[in-house]
Order: structure tokens, then sequence, then C-alpha cells
């Protein structure tokens, strides 16, 4: 990453320590997709069509990705064949199409708060649906394997709670002194609950963590036959892009519907596509790589705390006791999962430095013992050393 870092400002970024270069970044990242979620739901009160939304998104991605998956992996890019195709294209009817679908349809219905709250029992649903399909083993006797069963189970409650129970608002921000102008009546609104349908929103969303969650799933075996991650994805957003533009043309079917009316509409487009899906991507892999993958989980309630200042404070967002408390316990599942999962991964690595050692050890008392015909059990001297 930093080499993507001009002259000055490169040695500079260089001088800082990489531990506090990786927790700079993922905060810088939090708040890239905070940002996407509430630009998203301003996109969508302006009156853009999902579809013609999604299919900008992707029409941006894809030009960003394209040339660095062409030149960065042209070496390690496997040939391509039909059934690689094919998976690609599976990937991206589940991890583009009905993930992305599914995310607008429920924030259409719900608020950036609570899409982002429960984006937090993505790592849960992926260990589930790992343990389901015999990818992922569950050791209930071991304290990891109890952690991820209790924090999944956490992470099911809380969705639950989020979309059955909304309960009284707890927060209404106070409203302003004076009259508000167009642009920030329309931003005020989008914490308004008022002709919403809250639990269909909350299914669309728990859909959309599915959804995610399975291509997480999916895509790790078609990762170890195409070990070329930027490649991988260029298809996908490419596939994906096809089955949306399919869609449309029976969903979207009035021209004036494509075009962007608006300042704020370019922007929001333009944000989605080079921000959340460009630079975003980016970041995260460099930080995966650097990090791990559980450190870069960590910080995911993070994007959550930031969507709802941002929502109270800019938007005028409602808080609701049941979307609070499902939230709570979204967050404390997703630390049981990830706590789990680094518990089982420092299980596996000392499991695996003992083994080494008594192989060590076993190599070296044979190559110690001097074979003999006469007494082939005579333990080894001290003149043998």
């Amino acid at each position: 990453m930093a080499d993507m870092v001009p002259g000055g400002s490169r040695r500079m970024w260089c001088s800082v320590p990489e531990r506090l270069q990786l927790h700079l970044a993922m905060l810088a990242l939090q708040f890239g997709y905070a940002g996407f979620h509430v630009v998203s739901r301003a996109a969508l009160n302006m009156g853009i069509s999902k579809i013609v939304f999604i299919v900008y998104r992707n029409i941006i991605a894809l030009l960003l990705l394209l040339p660095f998956a062409y030149f960065l992996e042209k070496k390690e890019r496997p040939g391509i064949t039909l059934k690689f195709l094919v998976q690609f294209f599976l990937l991206a009817l589940v991890g583009i199409t009905a993930n992305q679908g599914f995310y607008f349809l429920g924030l259409d219905n719900t608020s950036p708060t609570f899409a982002s709250a429960i984006q937090n029992s993505v790592p849960a649903i992926t260990f589930l649906m790992a343990a389901l399909l015999r990818i992922e083993q569950v050791r209930l006797d071991r304290k990891d394997g109890i952690a991820k069963v209790v924090g999944t189970i956490f992470c099911v409650a809380g969705a639950s709670v989020i979309t059955l129970y909304k309960g009284p608002a707890i927060f209404t921000p106070a409203p302003p002194l004076h009259e508000p102008t167009k642009y920030a009546s329309m931003f005020l609104s989008l914490g308004n609950a008022e002709g919403k349908n809250w639990t269909l929103g909350c299914i669309f969303l728990i859909g959309h963590c599915l959804s995610w969650s399975g291509w997480l799933v999916l895509q790790a075996p078609v990762l170890k036959k195409y070990p070329a991650r930027l490649s991988v994805t260029s298809y996908t957003c490419f596939f994906g892009l096809l089955q949306f533009l399919i869609i449309a043309a029976f969903t979207e079917r009035d021209p004036h519907a494509w075009l962007i009316h608006s300042g704020g509409e370019l922007f929001s487009v333009f944000y989605a596509g080079v921000v959340a899906s460009g630079i975003a991507f980016a970041v995260q892999i460099w930080c995966i790589d650097k990090g791990g993958p559980v450190f870069v989980a960590v910080y995911q309630p993070v994007q959550t705390l930031v969507v709802a200042i941002m929502a109270s404070v800019a938007l005028g967002e409602e808080f609701y006791l049941g979307g609070i408390i499902g939230a709570v316990l979204i967050i404390a599942g997703l630390y049981l999962v990830l706590w789990g999962k680094s518990a089982e991964s420092k299980f596996a690595k000392q499991k695996v430095a003992i083994q080494s050692t008594q192989d060590h050890g076993n190599n070296r008392t044979a190559c110690h013992i001097t074979p003999s015909l006469a007494q082939p059990l005579l333990a080894p001297t001290s003149d043998d050393v």
C-alpha cells in the first residue's frame, strides 16, 4: 500500500511503525464503509433507481479492478476453463447479485445504522455454514469450539431481536430551529422510519448477510484452484454486472431512470464504486496480508459506531430499543467467534510446534544410535556422542 503513496508522503508513511499503519488503515477503512451506508441511503432518498445505482457501481468497480488484476497477477493467473467460468458465474450470483440486491432492498426499509449493525453477524454465519458443510470442525470439548458456538447463537439471537422487536424510540434528535433546506430535509429523512416495512427490511438484510457468508465459504475452494484473488474478484464483478443488466432489462425499462439528475447522485455513485469497491478493497487486502483476517474482522463494530454517530448527529436518525439490544448481542457474538478462531489458531500452532520438536528429537536420537547386530537394543553410551 505504501507504493501507492507519492514522494515525501511515502517517506513519512514508511517512518510510521507498521502496527500503527495497520490501525490507521483499518480506521480509514471503517470510515469509508460507514460513509457508503449513509451515501447509499442518501442516493435512494434522492430517487435514484436501486438497480441503476448497483449497475453503475459495479461498472466503476470493474474498471478499477481490471488493470490491477491483469498486470499484478499476470504470472500467477492459471488458464481459464469452462469449469472456472461456471464457478465465477455462481460466485457472482451469490456474492454480487444476491448480496447487493438484498442489501439495497433492506437499506431502503431500515436505516444505515441497522444495516451496518446486522453485518456484524457475517463471521458467525460464515462459521455456521462452514460447520454444516463440514469445511470447519466444531470441537465442543475445547474452549475455542464452545466460544464459536455460543457466539453464533448470540448473533442469531441479535438478528432475530432486530427483525422481530422494534421497540420504542429511545433517542430522537431535536428538530432544527430553522426551516431546513431541500438537501437538509433529504438527509434528515434518512432516519425517518415512517412508511417503511421494518421487519421486511431486516429479513432482506439477513438475506444479504447469508449471501455474503455463502460467497466467503464458496470462494475458499475456488481460490485454492485459481490462486489469483484480484482476477477472481474481477471475473465475479463482471458476471455480477451481466446478471444485473439482465435483471434491469426486465425491471427498469424507463430510459430516464438511467440518467444522473444531480451532483448528489453522481457523487453517491462514484463514492460507492471508487471508495467502497475500489480503494476499500485494496486497503482490506493489504490489511489482511499484514494483520490477518481476525485483525480485520475485529474492527467491524467500529463501522457500526461511526455510522450511528454520523446518522444521529448529521442525519437525524432515531434509535429503537430492539435495534440496540440486537446490535449489542451481535457484537458480543462477533467477538466470541473471533476469540474462538484466534484461540483455535494458537492451539493449532502449538500442536505443530510440539510435533515438530518431537520429530526433531526422534531424528536426533536415531542419528546418535550406533546399530549393532550383536546388541541391537543396547542404549547409546557417551562415547557415541
